[in-house]
């Protein structure tokens, strides 16, 4: 899919840099050509004979080389690629991008190219989660930065959480979709997937059955039509897909607080089981058996994320597909649930255990919309994810 295709790749200054050796290699191996641009912090970490010897080419590196500016000027080499690649994304070149600036030879060719950008992010937990760093990140979106990563892990810093950049064949991926076109191309969708878990205690949670499949088959039947895809999901049993933007939750208070930052979107599709109630105060140790009998817990109602979001009376999604996990009166409780939340579609399914349905690899859903209600033979999950995301990519037209 990447054979023939150009990647400018900007590598940025930071321990992630290492992988970028590794990603040259990845899309080689796939016929794409790789142009390298290291920037000064980036040759502190990997050096310019290790990224040609592996491009094949050589390395770009300073903005006034009177040499390559005869051989091929920063204007040219901003837009002579398919795709333009930072990785790692720093804190600092994302600053950049975001505020327009032009002092060095990674941002100039960002400022002045026109073809499609990717950023894979990576840097310090606390610097990922800094407000200046968010602000940015929702500049660049709005701008038609697609983003891959980070993911969650252990840091060299020594601290655990979201800033690792994306693997070299995540990326591989996101290019992949992201190069193919298809009717998503440039659209950003947000899936939620998965249950969550709402804590009674630091040993026990709320929780229910849902394995994550169809969200992770949806989240990669839309990357498979070009769809930059924000995959928030919950604690689910099926990995996510790859080459998308994974955010990994385990409440829904957690979930929304997520999908809010992943707007705006052309399209949100909330597939996740979002517990409807969470303990109203969770204890911090585990609740023992006492002779007074069983703890008394008492519950809050967690936010209605489907309902918040297609209520937005700015920026809403285009299009608001929600999920209906039913027992009983499938269509009947459906059909309601779509007016009472004003979403435009429900994906409606009988979750009763004799179905099979929850946690299984089939599923059998009825579309409800202002036109009626479609029911759609049972099939495979992956055949439901395609089958929806090809309608989601006819109602965009």
């Amino acid at each position: 899919m990447l054979n023939g295709k150009r990647i400018l790749l900007i590598i940025g200054g930071g321990i992630a840099a290492f992988k970028a050796l590794d990603l040259i290699r990845r899309l080689r191996e796939r016929g794409a050509s790789v142009t390298p641009v290291l920037t000064q912090a980036g040759g502190e970490f990997v050096t310019p004979l290790s990224v040609s010897a592996l491009a094949g080419t050589k390395v770009y590196r300073d903005l006034f080389d009177l040499t390559d500016e005869a051989e091929m000027g920063h204007i040219q080499l901003s837009r002579s690629a398919d795709l333009v690649l930072v990785a790692p994304a720093t804190a600092d070149l994302m600053a950049k991008m975001a505020q327009g600036m032009a002092n060095d030879l990674a941002s100039t060719l960002l400022l002045a190219t026109d073809t499609p950008v990717m950023i894979a992010p990576a840097m310090n937990v606390r610097m990922w989660d800094h407000p200046a760093t968010q602000r940015n990140l929702a500049t660049l979106r709005g701008d038609g930065i697609a983003v891959i990563g980070p993911n969650d892990g252990d840091m060299a810093c020594g601290e655990f959480g979201p800033g690792r950049m994306a693997e070299p064949l995540e990326i591989v991926a996101a290019l992949e979709a992201k190069l193919a076109g298809g009717p998503l191309a440039g659209k950003r969708v947000l899936v939620t997937s998965g249950p969550t878990h709402e804590p009674i205690d630091p040993v026990r949670y709320i929780a229910n059955r849902s394995s994550g499949a169809q969200g992770t088959a949806l989240g990669t039947a839309l990357a498979a039509l070009g769809a930059e895809v924000v995959f928030v999901t919950g604690p689910a049993d099926v990995p996510p897909p790859a080459g998308v933007q994974v955010v990994k939750v385990q409440t829904a208070q957690q979930m929304l607080e997520a999908v809010q930052t992943a707007l705006p979107c052309d399209v949100a599709v909330f597939a996740a089981a979002v517990a409807d109630w969470r303990v109203a105060s969770a204890s911090d140790r585990k609740l023992k058996k006492t002779r007074d009998g069983m703890p008394k817990l008492e519950f809050a109602e967690n936010p209605d994320i489907l309902a918040m979001v297609s209520q937005m009376a700015e920026g809403r999604p285009k299009l608001v597909v929600g999920f209906a996990a039913e027992t009983d009166d499938v269509v009947e409780n459906a059909t309601a649930k779509r007016k009472r939340k004003g979403c435009d579609w429900i994906v409606a399914n009988d979750v009763s255990p004799e179905t099979g349905i929850m946690g299984g690899t089939e599923n059998a859903v009825h579309l409800v919309s202002d036109a009626g209600v479609e029911d759609w033979p049972r099939m495979g999950k992956d055949a439901v994810a395609q089958q929806l995301a090809a309608r989601i990519a006819a109602a965009l037209k």
